[in-house]
């Protein structure tokens, strides 16, 4: 065989090669992605309100007290549920919301978190609660701040998990510009999502999740899975994009929010090396609550990695502790 020959038969072969490695790597993009859409698929109810469709599910004892539970940067009524496992487990009633912008929440001209706080609201009206106890993790923090300070009789207590807020005036999380530009073509792309997510989960374990990935090998195969659950739960993504740009502008900008005047009882959890700063940032909120009480881990990033059962455990305490 001439040599130009044997090129064209390795160039043939490589072709056929690549091309059944990008066939093979659509049909499991297409699988994955109708696997997560069918994960949020009916699970939840839409409530129709003046802000538009407001989403939630409700999971656990019907007839144990009601927690609502409010999801951080990337989640909706599913991280809620996920969050909320060992609660739902012991008997919690949980309701999880998916905020503005997220699944098959509506997102209103004015997406202000004291709006999402009134929508919150006129959801317990719906449902016929009248005080509940309010979590939120990470950018659902100030959406769960706001509901203790302008719905105070509602509220029985609060629980701020790794909260997200810029309460110095100063954004906890700074991006370059070309690292902002790539998270914000990372994050309103299921393609680009889910590719970096099969190529470099860790990567975007220590980024997007804000947790150390040398912690994946130190805590227990259970934890290591939800870290990875987690991630992999953020899909699809573009369902999710306008709430994600909207919690990063809140979540930057100046809190602005008297938290002195949230005098229910507080409990706020936090990590050490937390990559988003909350430690500091769940200082700065306690110093200032008047009724509050601060757990920080030493270590465990922004998903508390290698604590879920000793923050359950702090919560389900909290909880008997107020009802």
């Amino acid at each position: 065989m001439q040599p130009s020959a044997i090129y064209r038969t390795l160039l043939l072969s490589l072709g056929l090669a690549l091309l059944s490695a990008a066939i093979w790597a659509g049909l499991r993009y297409l699988h994955d992605l109708d696997a997560a859409r069918e994960r949020v698929s009916g699970r939840s109810v839409v409530l129709q309100t003046r802000w538009g469709q407001l989403e939630y599910a409700v999971a656990g004892d019907a007839g144990g007290f009601p927690v609502m539970m409010i999801h951080g940067t990337g989640g909706g009524f599913d991280q809620g549920l996920r969050f909320a496992d060992a609660l739902i487990a012991h008997g919690v009633r949980v309701i999880a919301p998916s905020r503005f912008g997220y699944l098959r929440s509506d997102f209103p001209a004015n997406p202000s978190l004291s709006e999402q706080a009134d929508a919150l609201a006129y959801l317990l009206d719906d449902l016929g609660i009248e005080r509940i106890l309010v979590i939120g993790g990470s950018a659902g923090a100030l959406s769960a701040s706001q509901f203790a300070l302008r719905h105070p009789e509602r509220c029985a207590g609060l629980v701020l998990l790794v909260p997200a807020a810029n309460v110095r005036d100063r954004d906890p999380v700074e991006f370059t510009p070309l690292q902002a530009w790539l998270v914000r073509q990372l994050l309103s792309s299921d393609l680009l999502f889910w590719l970096a997510e099969q190529a470099f989960p860790r990567m975007l374990i220590g980024t997007l999740l804000a947790t150390d990935p040398a912690l994946l090998d130190r805590v227990t195969p259970a934890e290591r899975e939800r870290a990875f659950t987690v991630l992999q739960e953020l899909l699809p993504i573009s369902a999710r994009v306008r709430g994600l740009i909207n919690d990063g502008q809140q979540a930057g900008h100046p809190a602005h929010m008297d938290f002195s005047l949230i005098t229910m009882p507080a409990l706020i959890i936090s990590s050490e090396d937390d990559r988003f700063g909350t430690a500091q940032t769940a200082r700065d909120i306690a110093a200032q609550l008047p009724n509050s009480r601060l757990t920080i881990f030493p270590d465990g990033g922004h998903l508390w990695l290698g604590h879920d059962g000793t923050v359950a455990h702090e919560v389900l305490t909290f909880l008997s502790d107020i009802r």
